[in-house]
């Protein structure tokens, strides 16, 4: 599977600017993004690419800002070698969980350590929304449990949540090279008891109840599929979403109420925010 890269040029650019287009990119299909000195670089397969939707977004674009682009079709290659000359560093999350490549030489002694070969796929735990989520998780008693780590990208999620003691866990993406690269870092950690699925929320028809659900992908997608999680959540369980900003919190809150959702803790990181519900 082949993808175009394209590389976004801001001006005026911070990461207030580069956090808003990678958040409604992601909202038209792109993926990985990372975060350059002017602007972003940013990923899409060749097929789900809709140049009137890009072209929508920089026209109506919410702050003064001039965006530029250039891209070109990337074959497949390999994407570790590409982090390790360009973006992947080791991250620790609290003092407790280490996340690095098979690259990297000086590893910190922690609790938790965590192998990730990225390919395309989000979430290395550099993001604010993946290192937000993995601060709810190490919070999380999980020993015995059945967990769904939903848009899972690098499985980080469910590989943190076997290392902490949960039994039966299913990760799902809607992108195919995320559940290729999901299903090898979970061999990496030896956590055989994650299942991987590619597809979207309508696989949960199929699955059995969950104690506990991280969900971290976007607003518009939470609330489409917000249902789908409820309905496969056991009462008094725990249902994580992040991928959304402060702002929007308020429409996430509202639709969780509407399915029996009370807000029970919330973290917030340069107003990204990662939520958890509990079902009444």
């Amino acid at each position: 599977m082949n993808y175009l890269e394209f590389q976004f040029k801001m001006t005026p650019c911070d990461e207030v600017h580069s956090d808003i287009l990678s958040a409604q990119l992601g909202e038209i299909g792109f993926e990985s993004f990372v975060t350059t000195e002017d602007g972003v670089d940013a990923y899409i397969q060749v097929n789900l690419f809709d140049e009137e939707a890009l072209r929508n977004i920089i026209s109506d674009f919410p702050l003064d800002c001039t965006i530029n682009y250039t891209y070109a079709e990337v074959i497949a290659q390999n994407w570790n070698e590409e982090w390790e000359k360009h973006y992947f560093n080791p991250i620790i999350i609290e003092g407790r969980c280490v996340i690095h490549s098979s690259f990297h030489k000086e590893i910190p002694n922690v609790e938790y350590d965590i192998l990730i070969d990225p390919k395309m796929s989000f979430g290395t735990g550099h993001h604010e929304t993946t290192s937000l989520m993995l601060t709810h998780l190490l919070d999380s008693e999980l020993t015995g449990s059945t967990f769904l780590d939903m848009g899972c990208g690098t499985a980080v999620l469910a590989i943190l949540a076997s290392k902490k003691g949960a039994q039966n866990i299913t990760a799902i993406d809607i992108d195919e090279w995320a559940t290729e690269n999901a299903i090898e870092n979970c061999r990496l950690n030896n956590t055989n008891n994650i299942k991987v699925l590619h597809g979207d929320a309508s696989l949960l028809k199929d699955e059995s109840m969950f104690d506990t659900i991280f969900a971290n992908i976007n607003r518009n997608i939470l609330l489409d599929d917000m249902h789908n999680y409820t309905a496969r959540l056991s009462k008094g369980g725990a249902l994580f979403m992040s991928g959304f900003y402060r702002e929007d919190l308020e429409i996430i809150e509202k639709k969780a109420n509407s399915l029996g959702l009370k807000l029970d803790n919330m973290k917030e990181k340069n107003n990204w925010v990662a939520v958890k519900f509990i079902l009444n």
